[in-house]
C-alpha cells in the first residue's frame, strides 16, 4: 500500500520524496523513480485523489489555452495587435478574434491602441511560441483606469480562492472591481484610492503568505483592521 510522505500545501524542494508505492501518480513537477514520487522543483504540494503535483513558487508564466489573462498592447500589425502577457513570447489578437466586426481598412487604434490594458482569453498555443488570444468572451474587455498589481503566477489560485471565495471577500470589503489574470497580473479599480490601496496590500499579503495554513482567516482579520 502506498504512503504519502507530505501534507497538502507543504513546501518541498527538488529531490524530496513525496510518496512511495504505486497508489499515487506523478503530476506536474513530480517524477517517478522506482516506487518513489520525487519533486523536480521547488513548489507547494497539491494532492488530488491519487494525483500528486507541485504548484511552483517561482517562474515565468506559461501560456495555456483557456486561461484568462491581462495584457498590454505593444504593437499593431496589418491584421491585429500584439500583446505582452508576461509569457516568453507576445500574444497575437487577430481582428477575426475580436468581439466586434472590424473591417480590414479600419483604423485599428480606434479599438486598441499602444499601451492599452486588455483582459483577453488564450485561444490556442502552438509549440509554446505562437499564442493566439481572443476577446470573444464575457470576461474580456479593455480595462480603463485603476491600478495593475503583478504577482507570481503560481500564487493566482490563492488570490482567487476556492470557488472565487478569496477575491469575492476582497471585493466586498473594499468595494473595488477586481480582475485576476492567470498570468499574475491583477487589475483593481475603485472610487476610493484608499480602498484601492487596501486591495493591493491584501493581494500582496496573500502572495507573500500563500503557503501558510489558515490564510483565509488571517486575511479576514487583516481586512477588519
Amino acid at each position: 500500500m502506498g504512503e504519502l510522505k507530505v501534507k497538502e500545501k507543504d513546501v518541498v524542494v527538488p529531490g524530496e520524496v513525496l510518496a512511495n508505492g504505486m497508489d499515487f501518480l506523478p503530476g506536474e513537477g513530480v517524477y517517478r523513480e522506482k516506487d518513489d514520487l520525487i519533486a523536480s522543483k521547488l513548489g507547494l504540494v497539491n494532492v488530488n485523489g491519487r494525483l500528486v503535483k507541485l504548484i511552483p513558487l517561482s517562474g515565468r508564466y506559461i501560456a495555456k489555452a483557456g486561461d484568462t489573462v491581462i495584457g498590454e498592447v505593444v504593437d499593431i500589425t496589418f491584421g491585429g495587435w500584439l500583446m505582452n502577457i508576461g509569457a516568453v513570447n507576445n500574444a497575437n489578437l487577430s481582428i477575426k478574434d475580436t468581439s466586434e466586426y472590424i473591417g480590414r481598412d479600419a483604423d485599428l487604434t480606434q479599438y486598441y491602441n499602444f499601451g492599452d490594458i486588455v483582459c483577453v482569453k488564450i485561444n490556442k498555443v502552438i509549440r509554446s511560441k505562437m499564442i493566439d488570444i481572443t476577446t470573444k468572451d464575457q470576461e474580456c474587455r479593455k480595462l480603463k483606469g485603476g491600478m495593475l498589481i503583478k504577482i507570481n503566477p503560481s500564487k493566482v489560485p490563492r488570490v482567487i480562492g476556492k470557488g472565487g471565495s478569496m477575491v469575492s471577500m476582497i471585493k466586498e470589503v473594499t468595494g473595488c472591481r477586481i480582475t485576476v489574470g492567470q498570468n499574475g497580473v491583477v487589475w483593481v479599480s475603485g472610487t476610493d484610492s484608499k480602498k484601492e490601496k487596501l486591495a493591493r496590500d491584501v493581494i500582496k499579503k496573500i502572495e507573500k503568505e500563500a503557503h501558510r495554513e489558515g490564510l483565509t482567516e488571517k486575511i479576514k482579520e487583516f481586512l477588519k483592521k
